[in-house]
């Protein structure tokens, strides 16, 4: 009898786990279908929310101590916006928010339209944000990617967490 109920208490901490584990990234579709794109993988699908704003964000793991202090995401955001002014709005609320945060200084590099590079710092770390801007269908496309400056995890994976960005800026334009 102890043996069954340590094997059934053994499945259920193992289905737990599998429940409440985030799942790996690939292809999403937002906006009842017409926001599309896809992650790279290796990305984990950490949270998602319904309604307006719609919601997901993907973190992309660092297996460098510096992963522990700050986490690696991208992050799209769909909203519902009736006209252009609405969405110019949401950009420039989204940028005055971006200028609040802590150590924030603005990159000086020439970027796309409706786009925007800065540092900021997260939980100490000195972070990379890149954030751009779609307006399309009635909606408001804020894609936000959100990485250390440095990485201990090196050039490399600074290099990929930048092409996967670029990846899904491509299919959002």
């Amino acid at each position: 009898m102890a043996l069954l109920r340590s094997t059934v208490t053994a499945v259920a901490l193992v289905a737990g786990l599998l429940v409440t584990a985030p799942a790996p990234a690939a292809d999403v579709s937002m906006a009842n279908g017409s926001v599309h794109f896809s992650t790279p993988d290796g990305w984990l699908d950490i949270m998602q929310t319904e309604g307006d704003p719609e919601v997901r964000v993907f973190q992309v793991p660092d297996p460098s101590p510096t992963g522990h202090a700050t986490l690696a995401r991208v992050t799209v955001t769909v909203q519902q916006e009736s006209d252009i002014g609405g969405f110019r709005d949401y950009i420039a609320q989204a940028n005055a928010k971006a200028a609040a945060l802590p150590g924030y200084q603005a990159d000086a590099r020439a970027g796309e339209p409706n786009s925007s590079r800065y540092t900021a710092r997260e939980a100490g770390v000195a972070s990379s944000y890149r954030e751009v801007y779609w307006y399309r269908d009635g909606h408001a496309i804020q894609l936000r990617c959100v990485r250390p400056a440095q990485s201990q995890a090196g050039a490399a994976w600074i290099a990929a967490f930048d092409r996967g960005c670029d990846a899904i800026a491509a299919r959002l334009k």
